[in-house]
């Protein structure tokens, strides 16, 4: 770590990672010298968050007017809190105060994982804003405003001007305001059985995937059309038929092109999450030999290249229309296979004693 008060930096390894939250805990979880057999891969990341969900919205007040994510919310507090660490989630609107918070934590030596917007972020260069994105601030320097940047998206550290981290961290933009959250983990000196672990996270998912609360992050908007978990497949396949008739041309596609970048862009290591997961569960058969991890990552990968075969069939050559009855053909599966899904993590995450009933 430097020496100076006005600029330090934590020593700190990375990875490029396919999610944000995900890849930010695999390098946390390498920096805090935890893991079984070595540091996780992302993927095991991931499969022990229980955090795969499915939320679908179709929403004339947004561009595009589509909204996919297969991920819960809560990645960053459920990971370390199963692993035995203890997250305090710091969150204000006075800028002061959430750098002070950043701030003190790498002046301490500890790596401060943070949302920001990425829209506000000068080095990802894009217009879409996404304010719930994980960074990972590991420096700063007084003299010059920068701050040093770990970004799942890159390779190198970034320098970010404090003013444009500062408005990354006070976004209001969609989904939820950043509100300079910082999520404060302390982690273990070791970490729990894998097998333990495992089957909890594998629990958790499946009853995620299984309780719909209606359209999530836009609850309560007139214009929109949503579900989650088993119930946002449903409908999602239902109504990617219909996208032909509710959207003009253009707009329509727009909105192929919004799901193709949903599905395999928008730091969902592709498949819509589901890659991870799959990747996730083998390591976890692998390290405890338990032969229905083995299955959730087979069905896992069976979602992902049908939602990543959705997805290249919207953004393929041709008219908007043709696209979207060829994804929708193809999304009509996924009901099918998010249920085998859901049924492999439902006995994977049962007590290892359990009994199949005749």
């Amino acid at each position: 770590m430097a020496s100076s008060i006005d600029a330090v930096v934590v020593p700190y390894p990375h990875r490029r990672g396919g999610h944000c939250g995900s890849g930010a805990m695999r390098d946390l979880l390498e920096w805090a010298g935890l893991g079984w057999e070595g540091p996780p891969d992302e993927g095991l990341v991931f499969a022990l968050s229980g955090s795969l969900d499915l939320s679908y919205v179709r929403n004339a007040a947004l561009m595009p007017p589509v909204y996919l994510v297969g991920r819960g919310g809560d990645l960053e507090t459920d990971l370390p809190t199963r692993l035995g660490a203890v997250v305090t989630v710091h969150a204000t609107e006075d800028p002061q105060v959430g750098w002070t918070y950043v701030r003190d934590a790498v002046r301490a030596g500890r790596p401060a994982l943070v949302w920001a917007d990425i829209a506000e972020l000068p080095y990802l260069r894009v217009r879409l804003q996404m304010s719930r994105h994980d960074i990972v601030v590991i420096g700063y320097d007084d003299v010059q405003q920068l701050a040093h940047v770990v970004d799942n998206d890159r390779d190198e550290v970034q320098l970010v001007p404090y003013e444009a981290l500062a408005r990354a961290r006070s976004s209001r933009g969609f989904p939820v305001p950043t509100r300079h959250t910082y999520f404060d983990i302390a982690w273990p000196d070791s970490l729990p059985d894998l097998a333990t672990v495992a089957r909890a996270a594998f629990a958790q998912a499946a009853v995620a995937m299984t309780t719909s609360t209606g359209p999530s992050i836009v609850t309560g908007k007139d214009t929109a059309t949503g579900g989650t978990g088993l119930a946002a497949v449903d409908l999602f396949a239902e109504d990617l038929a219909r996208w032909p008739e509710v959207f003009p041309d253009e707009v329509l596609d727009l909105a192929l092109q919004g799901l193709s970048a949903f599905v395999e862009k928008a730091g969902t290591g592709g498949g819509l999450f589901r890659r991870l997961l799959s990747s996730g569960a083998a390591d976890i058969a692998r390290l405890t030999g338990d032969v229905r991890a083995s299955e959730v990552a087979n069905a896992a990968h069976l979602c992902a290249e049908t939602w990543s075969l959705v997805a290249s069939l919207g953004r393929q050559e041709g008219p908007a229309r043709g696209r979207a009855e060829q994804a929708a053909l193809a999304a009509a599966a996924l009901p099918s296979l998010e249920r085998d899904l859901v049924t492999a993590l439902g006995a994977a995450g049962a007590p290892q004693d359990a009994e199949v009933s005749a």
